[in-house]
C-alpha cells in the first residue's frame, strides 16, 4: 500500500512539473509574440502621419493668414487718399 502511494505522489509531481513546464512556454510565446506584434510600428506610423497632418495644418493656417494680411493691406492702400 505504500508502494502505491509513492506511486501516485510521483505521477501528481510529474503531472504539476509538466504543466510548470507548459506554463513557462506558454509565457515565452507571448512575450515573443508581443516582441514581434506590429502595434507598435502602427503606433509609430500613426505617430507620423498625425505631425504631418499638424505640419500641413499649420502651414496651410499660416498661409491663409498671410493671404488675408496682404489682402487687408491693399485694401487700405485703395481706402487711402
Amino acid at each position: 500500500m505504500n508502494a502505491a502511494r509513492l506511486h501516485d505522489k510521483q505521477k501528481l509531481v510529474s503531472y504539476w512539473e509538466q504543466k510548470i513546464v507548459q506554463h513557462g512556454e506558454q509565457m515565452d510565446g507571448e512575450e515573443e509574440r508581443r516582441r514581434s506584434s506590429a502595434l507598435a510600428s502602427l503606433r509609430q506610423q500613426w505617430l507620423v502621419r498625425l505631425d504631418q497632418r499638424n505640419q500641413h495644418q499649420q502651414s496651410f493656417f499660416e498661409e491663409r493668414t498671410k493671404r488675408a494680411r496682404k489682402a487687408q493691406q491693399s485694401l487700405w492702400k485703395l481706402d487711402s487718399p
